[in-house]
């Protein structure tokens, strides 16, 4: 099955090419022309297409739709923006200008009527109508980051997608309805991209649920439409004769905040965390000291095998991937340095032009070998280089931040182990406030009961540390109003995290040889244990049509009632091939078969955490594709600040 990523870059890639399929036979030469972007055009070419691809693409320039622009009135122009107001007063001026040969414009979510006619009127008056060759809605509103993960915006601290944007009391309802409208947008395109009418599943009484039945009219009418149907792709066609059809589940973040602010232990969610991984790039301090910054892309061009292995890894098997890559570039190097001197070419023999005679015969096999595999071993050189540096600099902020600690210590709290001592205590030897705050919200949510007493504890302990305790409060009130709105008992967040926790292994194994780059000293090599985070808890239940007390426990932590058992009662169900609403009868038809093919998209913010875990569990299923998706990316840092901010909106 092909992956969201590489169904998006073959429509990009066709998209650049004047709306053609790309042939790669090398036969035709490409079309000269220049790529006119805006920011949310930026956004999703960035981590899919680098510069040199645009450039065998026959893209010789690229340029923002704002900026100050010079006319070139003998080359076409690709347009890729969305249908603002403003990108579409700024086309209509170039079009009034004719400032291009010709005009392909693309738009990345679907054009309204209005913005069009205004858009024909501004090609009439400049006399260009002639030259706009194409004017097509794309449907690519959103952001494909790996194979498997998607984002419908890049973090935006004032974003409108964002959890805080959702929970904020002075978001109005017009407000609210163009956002899940949005949000709607967005997971449409990704079917459309990916060619598939999924079945929709969602808990009941959310945002989720409301994103939901959006999608699927949107659904349902286009299917209606047979002149503009998206659906009747050769892609689709492949997809109707599968056995099984693609599921969909949208969860919604109040479902489960503990996730947001966990200490993680894994690659790519540690860069996340500490590093500000953001659209598949990482800035490091240069390694000559001062202020410059160096820029280090992750895994776009898809050739990094150990970042394709080991993103998910827990740190210490990184830092051993890397040291065994380091030696094994280190004996081709030798290899390369023997060559030459075999070949004389060190200038350091006399006799060189002999040795360079005799050898010709036994060593041109040789040396064409070496000239096929120098490009090769720069680029392992190159790779090498990157993920030593980043995992150095995370080696500093973990020793640091004694982030290993911390991650042991709340995997206990999620798995409700016996601690040695009070949280307060332990947390006494810990400096950042940061830490602190994100540790003391998790233990607030894993306590199924916490008493007055302990909670003024923790603002005292928060208050002694100058640290706001904002977020805390919200997060008390939230939980207040949730065991209010629960007919039984409260439940506890922990029952969604059991089976949270780690091992320790003593020794590094080869990682505490002198010769190693990472001296992990003073650091635990801990093995996260494999387990389901709530919301692969809620797919699984969902596709494995397990009947247990998930959607129970799920409802009550956002809000909803205590005693909903039954599945079928407490999570929606929408399939939009269908033609009248969902029976009973239907509804098990389509559990009978368990998915394949698995969607879970998370309305309010996401992290590399749920995405790496939704990952693990499709492996351990042998589900043939599984894919997660977010409204954005948000670390923990960025989620702590949206929750003080919602504390604050309490005052």
């Amino acid at each position: 099955m092909e992956s969201v990523r590489t169904r998006q870059i073959v429509a990009l890639r066709s998209m650049i090419n004047l709306n053609e399929p790309v042939v790669n036979s090398g036969v035709k030469e490409p079309v000269w022309k220049i790529l006119i972007l805006d920011k949310a055009g930026q956004d999703i070419i960035s981590p899919l297409l680098p510069v040199k691809q645009l450039r065998d693409l026959g893209v010789t320039l690229h340029l923002l739709l704002g900026s100050r622009r010079e006319p070139l009135t003998d080359v076409p122009a690709v347009y890729f923006v969305s249908p603002t107001d403003e990108n579409v007063d700024l086309l209509s001026e170039d079009l009034k200008k004719a400032m291009y040969d010709s005009f392909f414009c693309n738009f990345i979510s679907p054009i309204s009527r209005p913005r069009l006619e205004s858009l024909a009127s501004a090609a009439v008056h400049g006399g260009a109508l002639g030259q706009v060759q194409k004017v097509i809605d794309q449907y690519l509103n959103f952001i494909s980051l790996e194979d498997d993960l998607f984002v419908l915006k890049r973090y935006n601290e004032n974003g409108h997608f964002s959890y805080f944007s959702m929970n904020n009391p002075s978001t109005s309802d017009s407000a609210m309805n163009l956002m899940l409208d949005q949000v709607a947008d967005g997971l449409f395109a990704v079917c459309a991209t990916m060619g598939i009418v999924p079945i929709i599943r969602c808990a009941k009484g959310n945002a989720a649920e409301m994103v939901a039945k959006r999608l699927d009219q949107k659904l349902r009418e286009n299917l209606r439409d047979s002149r503009n149907n998206l659906f009747t792709m050769d892609g689709v066609r492949v997809g109707f004769m599968q056995t099984t059809r693609p599921v969909l589940v949208i969860g919604d973040r109040g479902a489960d905040l503990a996730t947001m602010l966990h200490h993680t232990w894994t690659y790519q969610a540690l860069m996340h965390d500490v590093l500000d991984l953001d659209q598949n790039r990482v800035q490091l301090n240069s390694s000559g000291g001062g202020t410059k910054k160096k820029e280090y892309d992750m895994g776009t061009g898809g050739t990094d095998k150990l970042w394709n292995q080991h993103k998910g890894s827990a740190f210490p098997a990184v830092a051993e991937a890397v040291q065994e890559d380091l030696d094994a570039y280190r004996s081709s190097e030798e290899e390369i340095k023997r060559l030459k001197q075999a070949m004389g070419l060190d200038g350091s023999s006399d006799a060189a032009d002999e040795a360079m005679t005799s050898l010709l015969a036994d060593t041109t096999a040789k040396l064409g070998s070496t000239v096929t595999s120098l490009p090769q071993l720069l680029e392992a050189k190159r790779l090498i280089d990157l993920h030593t540096n980043v995992a150095t600099t995370l080696l500093d902020v973990i020793k640091d931040r004694k982030l290993d600690q911390l991650f042991e210590l709340e995997q206990k709290l999620l798995q409700h182990s016996q601690l040695d001592q009070s949280i307060l205590n332990i947390l006494e030897g810990f400096e950042n406030h940061e830490d602190l705050l994100r540790v003391l919200i998790i233990a607030f949510l894993c306590q199924e009961t916490v008493t007055k007493n302990s909670y003024d504890e923790m603002i005292n302990f928060l208050t002694q540390r100058n640290i706001e305790q904002s977020a805390l409060k919200f997060v008390q009130k939230l939980k207040s109003i949730n065991e209010l709105g629960s007919k039984t008992a409260p439940s506890s967040h922990i029952e969604e995290h059991q089976g949270a926790g780690t091992k320790t292994i003593n020794m590094f194994g080869k990682l505490l040889s002198h010769s190693s780059k990472f001296v992990m000293e003073g650091v635990k090599n801990l093995v996260p244990k494999e387990h389901n985070l709530p919301l692969t808890k809620m797919v699984d239940s969902l596709i494995c049509g397990a009947q247990n007390n998930i959607g129970g426990n799920i409802n009550q932590m956002i809000g909803g009632s205590g005693n909903m058992v039954d599945l079928d009662e407490s999570f929606a169900f929408f399939d939009p091939k269908l033609m009248h609403q969902p029976t009973k009868e239907s509804i098990v038809r389509s559990r009978q078969q368990p998915a394949q093919d698995v969607i879970l998209f998370v309305v309010g913010g996401g992290n590399y955490v749920e995405y790496q875990n939704l990952v693990d569990y499709g492996k351990r299923k042998n589900l043939k594709r599984v894919t997660y998706g977010c409204s954005e990316l948000v670390n923990p840092a960025q989620f702590c600040e949206q929750l003080t901010r919602l504390g604050r909106s309490l005052e």
